[in-house]
């Protein structure tokens, strides 16, 4: 039963390590630690990170008089749109066409062009203005008089009734003589109906065996093999009277 129960063995179980400082079991005494430097090359000491000293760079610009006054250029970068500078040059101009100052010009005549339309100019004409109707039932602010009108012609009698649309004598349907005198008796056609009969399976000539019928005759002797009894059965002993 004790074999059943499987736990971690010894080996599961990690100790801590008593070797280093990382780690180190804390129930046993540590060693100190020692550890080596890194080796700085001849490149390391020679360069500005070693110390900064007093290396300064000064730009030539400053001195001990302020920043001096020399103009500074640059390249400027080439512009989005080129059209924007796109001023006409000396050839564009047409001088000959320049009236000169001081001379008396020609008259001149040009045809105008159409005038604003203006919202005061806006006024209607003496033709569009109408009087209310004095006849009707829509007369304003007096009495009206008796108004008729006349309602739109039938199609039946018109002139343009189609008579052969009307219905016919035969279009009218028959009433039923039963439904107002006496009921005439009803017979109806019942459907076919097939003959009785019995759909067993008969059996034909061939499926009798008159030679196997033994009642009527005498029949020899019939022997069949008996049955094997078990040998741990106790025969039957029948008692007998004498």
């Amino acid at each position: 039963i004790a074999a059943k129960l499987r736990g971690p063995g010894s080996g599961r179980y990690k100790l801590p390590s008593t070797c280093g400082f990382k780690g180190h079991d804390f129930t046993q005494h540590m060693k100190p630690a020692y550890s080596f430097g890194k080796r700085l090359g001849n490149s390391f000491i020679s360069s500005n990170k070693c110390s900064p000293g007093p290396v300064y760079y000064i730009e030539p610009r400053y001195t001990r008089h302020g920043k001096d006054g020399t103009p500074h250029y640059s390249i400027l970068g080439r512009p989005l749109n080129p059209n924007t500078f796109k001023t006409p040059g000396p050839g564009k101009y047409q001088n000959e066409k320049v009236h000169p100052q001081g001379e008396i010009h020609a008259p001149k005549y040009s045809m105008g062009s159409r005038t604003r339309y203006r919202q005061c100019d806006s006024y209607p004409s003496p033709n569009n203005y109408g009087l209310p109707s004095l006849l009707g039932s829509k007369v304003i602010n007096k009495v009206s008089s008796a108004s008729y009108s006349m309602t739109g012609r039938s199609l039946t009698g018109s002139f343009d009734e189609d008579l052969a649309k009307t219905p016919g004598s035969a279009r009218y349907s028959i009433v039923d003589p039963n439904i107002y005198r006496k009921r005439a008796p009803c017979y109806s056609m019942l459907a076919r109906r097939y003959m009785p009969g019995d759909k067993t399976t008969k059996p034909g000539p061939g499926a009798h065996h008159p030679e196997m019928v033994v009642i009527n005759r005498p029949r020899a002797p019939q022997y069949s093999t008996g049955i094997r009894h078990s040998e741990y059965i106790t025969p039957f002993v029948n008692e007998s009277t004498d």
